[in-house]
């Protein structure tokens, strides 16, 4: 403090702005925000191709996409990014309007504020607005259950308009709804959804036509055999962490073999073991293995 003044010390590559100044500057910020995604709204509206500094290209009109994307250091516009952030965390559609409708916000609040109205008041007065669409809001709203199958049908296709999957929601939005309905649990008289419950995977070589609800476990692994099963019904499932192989062991070590029959001998204890291993699985009742580390050839044939 020097005579009843703050000290403020700044890097040398920072600007400060303050009053009439940095509200201009983040109403300005807001809006080039809201302009970047305004064109990817409504049934007109055009996909973008954004390109990373690496090369990569991704076209899209989703307006979490975009701003996702984009390189943002203006502490509005940052805002402005976060606010399309929490509605997609929240809601997972409506983006680009949120963004829209904050920049048509912020620049009516510039035109006020040009009328020399106080910023409490404009924020006094979008909080009352607020208010009163949330009440409007509640009037419209209507109950869903989940037997209500056309309803959440058309839910989940809304979504999807405008997005290249567009061309067959009507057997996605089915997929969606199965998949919901099956992780929905009721608690305190609510159905609670963890979206953490379902997986979405892509598999190569597929279109979105083949897109399909697994209601199990999905694991991108081969069999060690084209000669196994591709599908065991009532299966028992044995999970091993440890190698289903004859392992090195941690000590160095040689072994002298001076003839054949030790050779012989030799390859016969390590089919043994391998065989002691299969059998603990077979004893255990399990008809499907699945091992973290590697199984070996004679394993699998026994």
């Amino acid at each position: 403090m020097l005579a009843g003044q703050p000290i403020v010390v700044l890097r040398d590559n920072v600007e400060r702005t303050r009053g009439h100044e940095a509200q201009q500057s983040n109403i300005l910020a807001a809006k080039a925000i809201a302009s970047a995604v305004r064109t990817t709204l409504g049934p007109r509206g055009m996909d973008k191709m954004l390109v990373s500094p690496s090369g990569d290209v991704t076209i899209t009109n989703d307006g979490a996409t975009i701003l996702r994307e984009l390189s943002v250091q203006h502490p509005g516009a940052k805002m402005m990014v976060e606010v399309a952030e929490t509605q997609d965390d929240e809601v997972g559609d409506g983006t680009t309007t949120a963004c829209i409708l904050g920049g048509a916000m912020m620049e009516r609040a510039g035109v006020m504020l040009a009328k020399e109205i106080h910023p409490t008041v404009i924020a006094h007065g979008y909080r009352m607005g607020m208010e009163k669409a949330l009440e409007i809001l509640k009037d419209l709203t209507i109950t869903v259950t989940p037997e209500d199958r056309e309803i959440l049908l058309q839910i989940a296709s809304t979504s999807m308009t405008g997005k290249s999957i567009e061309s067959v929601k009507e057997k996605v939005a089915g997929i969606i709804v199965d998949a919901v309905k099956s992780i929905a649990e009721e608690k305190d008289g609510k159905l609670v959804i963890d979206e953490d419950d379902v997986m979405v995977t892509k598999e190569v070589g597929e279109t979105m036509n083949d897109a399909e609800l697994v209601k199990g476990v999905v694991i991108n692994k081969k069999r060690v055999s084209d000669g196994m099963p591709r599908k065991v019904v009532g299966a028992k499932v044995a999970l091993l962490a440890q190698p289903l192989e004859v392992t090195k062991t941690q000590v160095k070590s040689k072994i002298k073999i001076s003839g054949s029959e030790q050779l012989a001998a030799f390859g016969e204890q390590e089919r043994e073991s391998l065989k002691k291993l299969a059998d603990v699985i077979r004893d255990a009742g399990a008809n499907v293995v699945f091992c973290q580390k590697g199984i070996a050839d004679a394993v699998q044939y026994y």
